[in-house]
């Protein structure tokens, strides 16, 4: 299988170049993902448990689906794809737009665009991508974090608690 290739960004996040996904990895060059939160009418986010076969952070909890953007792909383009892919989830429009974050070592050096979308599921879970997933309360997540943070993709922690922050708990569905 031909190796993914990621869009090498500025620190404005401008495209200068693109490489395969292994140098952008090794060399800790800034590139793009998404990060999609699906809520149920409940108000309860889905959570997957990344695959062990995964070579970034393999079993830990993470975004409901989540994803590199590909060269020459746009970051909304992306999170439709990702939810097609990863949860068999096909939406007709974008999901909403939260907010960015800039790269940091906890996103490992990605511009993260945050989506929210709802759905009731069931989900078809890609098997390379996820072992498993469930749906959690918000407050339940929050606890679980502050109690095992090595449970979660460091990614999903910070961009969780910028959620948190950010959205009142009448409305994080």
């Amino acid at each position: 299988m031909p190796e993914d290739i990621f869009d090498v960004v500025n620190e404005r996040d401008e495209v200068i170049d693109a490489k395969p996904r292994s140098v952008v990895h090794a060399r800790g060059l800034l590139h793009r993902a998404v990060h999609v939160f699906v809520f149920n009418s409940r108000g309860e986010i889905f959570l997957q448990k990344r695959s062990m076969k995964k070579d970034r952070q393999p079993g830990v909890w993470d975004s409901s689906c989540s994803g590199h953007v590909d060269s020459g792909e746009i970051y909304d383009e992306t999170a439709v794809r990702e939810l097609g892919e990863e949860l068999g989830l096909r939406v007709k429009a974008t999901p909403e737009k939260l907010f960015k974050v800039d790269p940091c070592e906890e996103t490992d050096a990605e511009f993260v665009w945050v989506y929210r979308c709802h759905s009731e599921g069931p989900f078809q879970l890609h098997p390379d991508e996820i072992e498993t997933g469930d749906w959690f309360a918000p407050e339940i997540v929050s606890r679980w974090i502050v109690e095992k943070p090595g449970n979660f993709a460091p990614a999903f922690i910070l961009i969780w608690k910028l959620f948190r922050s950010r959205t009142d708990a009448n409305t994080l569905g």
